[in-house]
């Protein structure tokens, strides 16, 4: 599990394992957020940690009352995978 942080000044969602930093940026315009990336260092990847950083994300997304555009490929095939979240999709 990691220790998912937001830092809304970056525009940023990290999540801090002891082996490295996953993070996902993000564009807000009005309440429209666009998320432009997702990275996971090489040696944690596959362990679905990624995947807890954009359930941060997204969560947040709908308690702001956001729209998500999910520019990132990983976000996007991650929203196709898990459609309870179609709702948010700008």
């Amino acid at each position: 599990m990691l220790e998912i942080h937001h830092l809304p000044e970056q525009q940023r969602f990290e999540g801090r394992h002891p082996n490295g930093v996953c993070e996902l940026d993000y564009v807000r315009q009005g309440q429209v957020l666009t998320f432009t990336h997702t990275g996971t260092p090489p040696a944690l990847r596959g362990q679905g940690l990624a995947a807890q950083v954009v359930e941060a994300g997204l969560q947040w997304a709908r308690s702001e009352g956001c729209k998500v555009v999910p520019a990132c490929s990983y976000v996007a095939v991650y929203m196709q995978r898990h459609p309870e979240w179609n709702d948010l999709r700008a």
